[in-house]
């Protein structure tokens, strides 16, 4: 499956609680009513290794009218299954589980069930990961912290196709795209991708599922920003990526 286009704007919403941002291409899934959805239940698999988190979550859930909690997992591979047997308007996927990478795993949970949409629920209030969640095809990025005033909302803006981004990371994302940073060293945005995965700690084989690539291109391209930076270590490489403000 393609990857989903890289979300560049920022759509302020009228409650403070949250920020959103939307697709600017043509053909987005379209919005549905609030009649429709009022007489259609928003089904969802609930992936996240801690049992009590997990309680927590489907109590807020299962408060909420319209909401039908079908499953839980603990990792990605039981979330995997879960998604293939009740195939979900939308699975709550944590990205800190032990195993499986979530993060890595999102393009395939996509493929397996396109008519899945992908909340991501995390501790990582980081944009760099909410921007890799986001082109990996998740379609919301929510803190833990604020969960029990988002989690609801981020839900139904993706059974709806709409993105949703946690309002602390979409005020950033806002400042920086008012203040972008110039290129370094003439690297290309596919190089910068690149870099950016392995500043995040992602070996080749992640980088090359992540960005939809082979493992020898991904090589290449790591070749080529070694060859223009002047770094050659793994750890060298974080260091530029950091001193470049190329992540968070």
């Amino acid at each position: 499956m393609p990857s989903r286009p890289v979300i560049t704007s920022l759509v302020g919403m009228s409650t403070p609680a949250f920020q959103s941002y939307s697709p600017e291409v043509s053909g987005s899934a379209p919005v549905i009513g609030d009649a429709a959805a009022a007489h259609t239940s928003i089904t969802i698999v609930l992936a996240d290794d801690h049992r009590v988190v997990r309680s927590g979550l489907r109590m807020l859930l299962d408060a909420e009218e319209g909401f039908e909690v079908l499953g839980e997992a603990g990792d990605v591979t039981v979330a995997r299954q879960q998604v293939l047997d009740h195939r979900p308007r939308v699975l709550i996927l944590d990205i800190n589980m032990s195993g499986e990478s979530s993060l890595s795993a999102i393009p395939r949970l996509r493929e397996d069930s396109p008519g899945t949409e992908i909340v991501v629920l995390t501790m990582q209030d980081d944009l760099a990961f909410a921007r890799e969640a986001l082109r990996a095809g998740a379609l919301g990025y929510v803190l833990k912290d604020a969960a029990d005033a988002e989690l609801v909302q981020a839900v139904r803006f993706a059974a709806e196709g709409r993105t949703y981004l946690n309002s602390r990371l979409g005020a950033r994302l806002a400042a920086e795209q008012r203040h972008p940073a110039s290129t370094p060293d003439d690297l290309s945005p596919r190089e910068l991708e690149v870099l950016k995965l392995i500043a995040l700690g992602h070996t080749n084989g992640e980088i090359a599922s992540t960005l939809y690539l082979s493992v020898r291109t991904v090589e290449s391209h790591r070749a080529h920003i070694q060859q223009k930076t002047g770094r050659t270590t793994r750890a060298e490489l974080v260091g530029y990526a950091l001193a470049n403000q190329l992540v968070d």
